[in-house]
């Protein structure tokens, strides 16, 4: 007998992988079981969101004098690809309407814009009204699979820098060894996203 949709997006969400993935937010996880998400967006959002607590830990044992919303990280992290419910087509191929598409959705759900702008803002970095918020859900999102961005990255530093007074060279470094740690696990963050079916 075949595992119904319903049955691999709980198992999407809820299954503690190897090594284990945190839970994703309550409310967050609720939106996907209420949308009947695609069980591989919600084990993508689990992974992101699992490195997302890393970066975000990170980031507030560092920088402590830096103020950094980490529920909205968390939740930006585990909803950022919600509008892919919307765009299945983007869960396997190119295409950015997913984006402005979860910002609607999640604003059509009653989410304040503070947490349905990562939706639509988790790929544009290099806007200049990025928030390091915005700076650490999009870096979550490419170091889930060990994907290194250089543009992304060297802003992430100019603001981590900026926030300790510190030489970027020496936040660079830092953030390297961080990306490296946490890239040594993509293997299994992408074992786990595999196992579950593109489609609802």
């Amino acid at each position: 007998m075949h595992p119904t949709s319903a049955d691999s997006l709980s198992r999407a969400l809820d299954a503690p992988g190897e090594p284990p993935l945190r839970p994703l937010p309550p409310a967050a996880a609720e939106l996907l079981r209420s949308l009947g998400a695609p069980p591989r967006l919600a084990a993508h959002l689990r992974v992101v969101h699992d490195v997302a607590v890393e970066l975000v830990d990170w980031v507030g044992d560092r920088y402590p004098d830096l103020v950094v919303d980490r529920d909205g990280v968390l939740f930006g992290a585990a909803t950022h690809d919600v509008g892919k419910t919307l765009h299945p087509e983007e869960l396997t191929g190119p295409g950015s309407a997913h984006e402005e598409a979860g910002r609607d959705l999640l604003l059509s759900r009653g989410f304040p814009l503070a947490l349905a702008w990562f939706a639509a803002t988790h790929a544009g970095w290099d806007d200049p009204a990025v928030t390091i918020e915005d700076l650490l859900v999009s870096t979550a999102d490419k170091a889930w699979k060990d994907k290194r961005v250089p543009g992304l990255e060297d802003r992430l530093v100019r603001t981590l820098a900026g926030a300790a007074h510190r030489e970027p060279w020496e936040e660079y470094l830092a953030l390297d060894d961080l990306l490296t740690r946490l890239g040594a696990g993509a293997g299994h963050r992408l074992a786990f996203q595999s196992s579950f079916p593109v489609h609802a």
